[in-house]
């Protein structure tokens, strides 16, 4: 099975996450930025709310993924204040013909000192479980 990890950050967060997904399946963890170039199965995408929404670059990656090249998409994220994200990612995916899968991993992020220190070692260590879990 070919995985990829792509995420967006502006704190950090996601990043940390996107590493801890990316070494439990065995590929790097690479931003948004790097196109997808080769076909894959799986591609982990981390994010995060950002203004009640996610990024404009998220969605104009999303927007730019090729449906022969990316069979299935799998959220995950931080955020502070809101949950999922996984209903905008959703919405931007079926607009590309993406599927995305119903199972997501996300956790609360430290963002101006609201929730010190997440996402924590038991955070990393979860989204690992659920990479894990969704790549077989």
């Amino acid at each position: 099975m070919k995985i990829a990890v792509r995420y967006y950050t502006k704190t950090g967060n996601t990043k940390r996450l996107a590493e801890a997904v990316a070494k439990a399946v065995g590929v790097p963890a690479l931003p948004i930025t790097t196109p997808v170039t080769e076909p894959v199965d799986i591609l982990f995408l981390g994010n995060s709310y950002y203004a009640f929404s996610i990024d404009p670059e998220v969605r104009a990656f999303i927007k730019g993924l090729d449906k022969s090249k990316v069979a299935k998409i799998v959220n995950f994220g931080s955020a502070a204040m809101l949950n999922s994200t996984y209903k905008k990612v959703r919405a931007e995916a079926d607009k590309v013909g993406i599927p995305v899968d119903d199972r997501e991993f996300h956790c609360k992020g430290e963002f101006k000192g609201i929730h010190k220190g997440k996402p924590d070692e038991a955070d990393l260590k979860a989204a690992a479980e659920f990479a894990k879990k969704i790549a077989g």
